[in-house]
């Protein structure tokens, strides 16, 4: 299989893809098609692996300490070693090489016949080789067994014999041994790697001398070095990834860096001569991973859904101890007619099975994997899905061990996890739900409040109001539905209740912040002041009346008279009046003078009549959605007949605006009269909130209003 090799150098992180033949990055292809016009560069190939390093959080996967054993723990077979770290390193009883001592097999501590006491004594200085980078709250896991990788092999100081790569077909395992018989080892052992096929053996002499020159230097360097320090670092991860992986299938390295294309060049002429002209210098103006796609692969790498050719779609979860990976058939119904469920099963499964190992290797997922297959009843169905999985794994380079498909459709394995994942090097928890993915709902959270200020009410029986520290949306939850939430407390209670807040406060964040009179609290709880000049953005038109606007300050409504025209605009108004939750104000022009409202007291009598109509129409309208009860309905009726009259008196008559004002909306469950009920109202969110008198409604001003509305009509 045909590979590419991309390095990305930026002055705060180095990123590399590896490209593998077999897809066409549809970014890649549109934005080579725009830019350049030109051929494709990365059609035909596919994003196959992603690694991420930045400044100041390298990996130390390789690195060699000289450290000093902090503590021996005999109930783990474990030790844990300072090696100049935040975190100390675990080294278990297994990984423990020292002279003189048998080295133990592969297995746990106990059943080698070694004990950890034995061995390792606190304040002991070892040298330590880190063999997997600190995850979390673990620290690095250690080794004690060094090895010094080259471009063939990976020399072992305190090893024997020679080994060959496991990956390699046994015909070329055979050859390999045939071409390393008889090397001058120095004492230690060597592995022959997978990138060494077809290697020939003046390249292992070649490099033998390489890899023996550095043991030396690190020799010394122990000696010099005092514990806890480092005595030998890894190469960075550019050098690391195309040593590791670059070999004859590979057509070239494209490096966007200078420095690092030098780099890379001196290395491959000290180990492979023969590839030095495969690793070029991208010159092009448009960025190397945009032009093959990768950034767009890169962006999609934090979503949990995954598409499938066929409709279907992967979803993964990430849990402490696990990843889930979940496969649902989507849109996906079947091909042809004789298509049946067990069919569509399978073939979706199939993909699944292919894109899962894609998605296990582009994001470097590690641990413990379970992937929930949809059932399937044929056990030729489950085989075939289980040789898919078993055969895209071949070409991960990482450690891998897969379980057989249950009966439920379960595939559990397992990953090496050597490093930090893309996913985790990418992102953060969030601040808000640390992780979870959930946040309690507004009305949750208000519920919650409502009870703490019940108690606090009761444990402050002389105190007549509050002032609450909220966020705006969960205040909303008082406030809202004509405050009816508010006014229940309110009543039960005995006290009263005023909130301020802002949106940058958490959702879950709730203080009294004062404490008094019901005056000092309104004095110290109103956002405004009359004649308060404020510039606010008019973000909505006014509900019920056409020529105004509403702008909404931390979720403090304004009603501003005249401005349904500047709507998402930033204007300057200058309030009118002020209310609890609401407050209505003027617009001014440049000038700082009040702008009169529109047309609604100029213009013919038509006009005028026609704007009453539709003002009283769309109040008409609203009160006969919110009426609940026949009562409630005829004095809904009653005060849009006034209301009507009011709009054509002014019409035809008036030349100044009226006081905004409403009606209660209930009467008080105590039995209260109606100037409490009133001041209530008055103290409610919406349009109830300004601070205006309730006007009297009855028999004579019915009158006064039928005269008027005869006279509009007579104009």
């Amino acid at each position: 299989m045909k590979k590419q090799v991309l390095v990305s150098v930026d002055r705060a992180e180095t990123r590399v893809a590896l490209l593998e033949a077999g897809g066409t990055p549809a970014a890649a292809r549109s934005s080579a098609k725009q830019q350049r016009g030109g051929p494709d560069p990365g059609a035909g190939y596919r994003i196959a692996e992603l690694y991420i390093e930045r400044r100041g959080g390298r990996s130390i996967v390789g690195n060699i300490y000289k450290g000093k054993v902090d503590n021996v723990l005999p109930g783990l077979e474990a030790a844990f070693v300072d090696i100049g770290l935040e975190k100390n390193g675990f080294l278990h009883v297994d990984e423990i090489v020292l002279p003189g001592v048998e080295a133990p097999r592969r297995g746990r501590g106990s059943a080698s016949g070694r004990k950890i006491a034995d061995l390792l004594s606190p304040g002991q200085e070892v040298v330590v080789q880190v063999v997997k980078d600190p995850l979390k709250t673990k620290g690095a896991r250690l080794s004690m067994e060094l090895t010094i990788a080259g471009r063939y092999m990976v020399y072992a100081p305190t090893g024997e014999g020679v080994g060959v790569s496991r990956r390699l077909e046994d015909r070329e395992r055979d050859r390999l041994r045939r071409q390393t018989a008889g090397l001058e080892l120095g004492g230690g052992g060597v592995i022959i790697r997978t990138a060494a096929h077809g290697a020939k053996r003046a390249d292992f002499e070649r490099e033998l001398k390489y890899l023996h020159k550095l043991h030396e230097v690190l020799e010394k360097r122990v000696a010099e070095t005092v514990a806890p320090g480092l005595v030998f670092q890894e190469a960075d991860l550019s050098v690391r990834v195309v040593r590791d992986v670059f070999s004859a299938h590979f057509e070239r390295a494209i490096v966007d860096d200078e420095q690092q294309h030098h780099r890379l060049v001196s290395f491959f002429t000290r180990t492979a001569p023969e590839l030095v002209q495969r690793v070029e210098l991208w010159q092009q103006e448009e960025p190397l991973f945009e032009a093959y796609g990768v950034d767009k692969a890169i962006d999609g790498l934090l979503s949990r859904r995954v598409d499938l050719p066929s409709g279907g779609y992967l979803m993964i979860d990430y849990a402490e101890a696990l990843t889930v990976i979940d496969v649902n058939s989507g849109s996906f119904i079947g091909r042809g007619k004789g298509a049946g469920l067990e069919d569509t099963i399978t073939k979706t499964n199939l993909e699944a099975a292919e894109e899962v190992v894609n998605q296990l290797r582009l994001r470097d997922i590690g641990g413990i994997i379970v992937i929930d297959f949809i059932d399937m009843a044929r056990a030729r169905n489950r085989d075939a899905v289980m040789k898919t999985l078993r055969k895209t794994l071949d070409e991960d380079r990482t450690k891998t061990f897969t379980a057989e498909i249950s009966k439920l459709g379960l595939v559990e394995m397992t990953r090496q996890n050597v490093t930090e994942g893309v996913r985790e090097i990418m992102s953060r928890p969030c601040p808000t739900c640390s992780g979870e993915g959930v946040i309690r709902s507004e009305e949750t959270i208000a519920i919650e409040i409502e009870r703490r200020l019940r108690d606090i009410a009761a444990e402050e029986p002389q105190t007549e109001a509050f002032l609450v520290q909220l966020n705006p949306r969960v205040t909303a939850e008082f406030t809202g539905h004509g405050s009816r939430v508010l006014h229940a407390l309110e009543r039960q209670t005995g006290k009263s209740f005023l909130f301020e807040g802002s949106e940058g406060l958490a959702l879950d964040h709730f203080a009294i912040t004062f404490q008094g009179t019901r005056e000092e609290v309104e004095e110290r709880a109103l956002p405004f002041r009359p004649g308060d000049e404020v510039l606010v953005e008019i973000v909505e038109p006014h509900m019920y009346d056409v020529d105004n606007a509403v702008a909404k300050i931390d979720g403090y409504i304004i009603s501003i008279a005249g401005a349904a025209s500047y709507v998402g605009e930033k204007r300057m108004v200058r309030i009118d009046q002020v209310g609890r939750t609401a407050a209505s104000a003027l617009l001014l022009d440049d000038s700082g003078a009040p702008i009169e409202p529109p047309a609604e007291h100029s213009g013919s009598a038509a006009d005028k009549t026609a704007r009453a109509r539709r003002v009283a129409s769309s109040k008409r309208a609203a009160t006969s959605e919110s009426s609940a009860s026949g009562a409630r309905a005829r004095r809904g009726r009653r005060a849009l007949e006034s209301e009507d009259a009011d709009a054509r008196q002014e019409a035809g008559l008036s030349a100044t605006p009226t006081a905004v004002d409403s009606e209660p909306e209930d009467q008080s469950a105590d039995g209260a009269g109606a100037a409490d009920a009133a001041s209530a109202e008055k103290d409610s969110g919406g349009g109830d909130g300004l601070q205006s008198k309730p006007r009297r409604r009855g028999r004579r001003g019915g009158r006064r209003r039928s005269s008027a509305k005869a006279k509009a009509t007579s104009d």
